[in-house]
């Protein structure tokens, strides 16, 4: 098959696939959480009909708070590791394979360096938190089936469970959550771990740290100010106006969606976060390029 008979699209599924089978943590490490997630509710399913009476005796807000609880913290444990394995992944994409000299086979291949990186972007930007997505909602549903069956199996009706986990709400705050905020709006993490992944001669996740730290040190000693320091902290945050949600709803899974996805979609930090993307994603690109193996 010649080159001009390949699609740009088929190239870049094929790079997309290409990172999937070198990079197997992006799929291994969610399902490995997702299994400790469940042996160790498996472990408190024995006082869960114990639980679940004593929290009939609560008010209606504490009551959906201790029910939802659990999901909660899946959901939370999961999303970590989505951001820290999406972290880590940016940081050695580029170098990693100027490390091993197999940037030299790839560039060997019909795929230009701008298909090479925007594959390795989609990972973190798309793959990954739709792999965490999946593994979250089916933790979340082996969770309430095996609940419900303990319950009913110690003479009690699961309803309680049911009226409180609602299924399609949890599918919602999640893909809202890991797509969207972890996947869209932490992009200008993403692309800069990238460019300092196809620059950095050794270190790239220290080559990463060091030029903001620098920023940051050289303002507050000239300007005693620190509002570089401030925006980062905002950003990574989800801004102002959503790390200082008022009337906090306390440990359920509306904690994890203070505001729709319509809100987070028109909101400017979004746009101009992937403006800042975009050039360092072209940067890398550049440099991809530009610098040979190690």
């Amino acid at each position: 098959m010649s080159d001009v008979e390949i699609s740009a699209a088929r190239r870049l599924y094929w790079s997309v696939r290409r990172e999937l089978w070198e990079n197997r943590s992006i799929y291994l490490a969610p399902l490995a959480v997702a299994c400790i997630v469940l042996v160790g509710f498996f472990i408190g399913l024995f006082a869960l009909p114990a639980r679940t009476r004593a929290a009939l005796a609560l008010s209606a807000p504490e009551l959906r708070e201790t029910i939802q609880q659990p999901y909660v913290i899946a959901a939370i444990v999961l999303m970590a590791v989505d951001l820290l394995v999406a972290l880590f992944y940016c940081a050695d994409a580029l170098y990693g394979e100027r490390r091993d000299r197999s940037v030299l086979f790839w560039k060997s291949l019909p795929v230009s360096d701008l298909t090479a990186v925007l594959a390795k972007a989609t990972i973190p930007l798309l793959v990954l938190p739709l792999v965490t997505f999946l593994a979250t909602v089916a933790t979340q549903v082996i969770m309430l089936v095996v609940s419900s069956a303990v319950l009913a199996a110690n003479g009690m009706s699961s309803s309680v469970l049911w009226a409180h986990v609602a299924l399609v709400e949890i599918a919602r705050i999640n893909f809202g959550h890991l797509v969207v905020f972890h996947g869209f709006w932490y992009a200008p993490f993403y692309a800069w771990l990238l460019l300092a992944s196809a620059w950095a001669p050794r270190l790239p996740f220290l080559w990463a740290v060091l030029p903001p730290l620098a920023v940051g040190i050289i303002e507050r000693i000239a300007s005693g100010t620190t509002h570089f320091a401030t925006l980062l902290q905002q950003h990574f945050f989800g801004g102002p106006d959503m790390s200082s949600e008022a009337g906090s709803p306390g440990m359920t899974m509306d904690m994890l969606a203070p505001h729709p996805i319509g809100h987070l979609l028109i909101s400017p930090g979004l746009w101009i976060g992937l403006a800042v993307s975009a050039v360092f994603f072209f940067g890398a690109v550049r440099l991809r390029r530009a610098r040979g193996a190690i």
